[in-house]
């Protein structure tokens, strides 16, 4: 239910374990097994004892859901220089030598980058494309929403 939060959650750099689907019992034990918070949407599995602990998310859009992190991040939703979590497999990821990304990324994309990250999981290569603007504009919308 927070997939995407997760996600741009990773894109700031955090260790964010998700799961698609999984037993209220069994993410309450991952959670206190690996010294986690829990983020839910799910009112009820909040209200559990075992997980009075856990950060209830309200609303479903991903700007308000990041204003509500905001608190619990420190105030801050500071978007690293470069990318340092894979937002699918949650890895730290590595610098990718330029040469080696030459076969696996556009040659457009080639030609424009100057450096390439790898997760070492799943062999994603990331770099910093003109979203990453985007990215950042978004993130300073919902940290000032007065800012213009």
């Amino acid at each position: 239910m927070l997939g995407r939060l997760a996600r741009w959650l990773r894109l700031l750099g955090h260790d964010v374990a998700y799961f698609r689907t999984i037993r209220d019992e069994e993410l309450v034990d991952f959670a206190r097994r690996e010294g986690r918070r829990i983020l839910t949407r799910d009112t009820r599995l909040v209200q559990r004892r075992a997980a009075r602990d856990a950060i209830l998310i309200h609303s479903h859009a991903l700007e308000e859901q990041l204003e509500e992190m905001l608190p619990y991040l420190g105030g801050s939703l500071a978007f690293p220089a470069a990318g340092t979590r894979c937002t699918v497999c949650n890895k730290s990821m590595l610098v990718l030598d330029r040469a080696l990304a030459k076969s696996r990324v556009p040659p457009y994309v080639f030609q424009t980058q100057a450096s390439f990250l790898e997760c070492p999981e799943c062999r994603r290569v990331y770099w910093s494309a003109t979203h990453v603007r985007g990215i950042r504009r978004r993130l300073r919308k919902v940290a000032d929403p007065d800012e213009p």
